[in-house]
């Protein structure tokens, strides 16, 4: 059932511990409550709580699948599979380099009996000198290349990250990273990052972390040559469009103090917050804080939001086109 009274509402984010991560992730978040390192900070995850609204207290996944209709829409090309939100929003925060993976396309996913692929962009937030991330083979490279590097037999002469194209990153670009593209984040970045809501990644190597690998499903998955690489932006009417995919748009803002912009909403999405403080104000709803680090869902029947400002921010607005 429909219920329209469902307005905007801010979701507290949940931590991912991994390996890689870090123990301090301020200014982004002052705790996170874990006890090792964290990677990720989940923003739109299904288990992501709702802390303003009527649902309050509920999860994402719970609020997706009771408010289906009125927060994603009807559309099946939006819902894909059911009322699922169809986008998960993370910021990273490697301390060391993440493994060097690959993620499946759609057909592969749905062949696994997994509901849709893992196709991604990275906006880069922060980066110190010389950051840099692996995106795609270099050229040349074959399955069987990475094959052998990966089962260290070294008859190529070259180990599994020489096989990769690195490339330096600083902040304010955008990466987007196809399905079926292997990749790697070096460390001293902050990314926001933006994907089709799904978890599964196929490791080719881990520098001896003792997690598992997954091969043969990453032979599989991997292309030699993908659509994946730098974008670059687009002004457009009182925003800048970062990226625009066939499964998500990223739009940036920056508001002046005492600023304010017009949102239209056309998608199953979220705003992040990423400098200042902001409020989301809607017609019939509730106003909404907007906060660093943290993602207020707009239900696409709201049609409209206005965000404003008092002291001046900067967020973005990811969405499911």
């Amino acid at each position: 059932m429909v219920r329209e009274e469902v307005g905007p509402f801010r979701l507290a984010p949940w931590f991912s511990q991994r390996p890689w991560g870090r123990f301090d992730l301020k200014p982004w978040y002052k705790t996170t409550g874990t006890a090792g390192p964290v990677g990720e900070a989940w923003l739109t995850g299904p288990q992501c709580v709702v802390e303003t609204g009527s649902l309050n207290g509920k999860t994402l996944a719970e609020a997706a699948a009771e408010e289906g209709e009125w927060l994603v829409g009807a559309d099946e090309t939006i819902q894909g599979t059911g009322m699922e939100f169809p986008l998960l929003v993370k910021l990273l925060f490697p301390s060391e380099k993440l493994s060097v993976q690959v993620h499946p396309d759609d057909a592969m996913a749905r062949e696994m009996g997994e509901p849709r692929g893992k196709t991604e962009c990275w906006y880069v937030l922060q980066a110190e000198s010389g950051a840099t991330i692996a995106l795609g083979l270099r050229e040349g490279v074959t399955s069987e290349a990475v094959r052998a590097a990966a089962d260290g037999i070294h008859r190529v002469g070259m180990t599994m990250e020489e096989l990769l194209e690195w490339i330096p990153v600083t902040a304010g670009e955008m990466v987007f990273v196809d399905a079926g593209t292997v990749h790697a984040i070096g460390p001293g970045v902050v990314l926001l990052e933006t994907q089709q809501t799904s978890d599964t990644t196929f490791r080719l190597y881990d520098y001896g972390r003792g997690r598992e690998l997954h091969l043969e499903k990453a032979l599989r998955a991997l292309k030699t040559r993908t659509a994946a690489g730098k974008v670059q932006p687009h002004t457009m009417d009182g925003f800048v469009r970062l990226i625009e995919q066939k499964y998500f748009v990223v739009d940036r803002y920056h508001l002046a103090a005492g600023g304010e912009a017009d949102v239209q909403i056309k998608g199953a999405g979220c705003m992040v917050g990423l400098s200042g403080s902001a409020l989301v104000k809607s017609e019939r709803f509730e106003n909404v804080e907007l906060r660093l680090g943290q993602a207020v869902v707009v239900p696409v029947h709201c049609g409209a939001v206005r965000v404003k400002s008092s002291a001046g921010a900067s967020f973005v607005n990811c969405w499911a086109p």
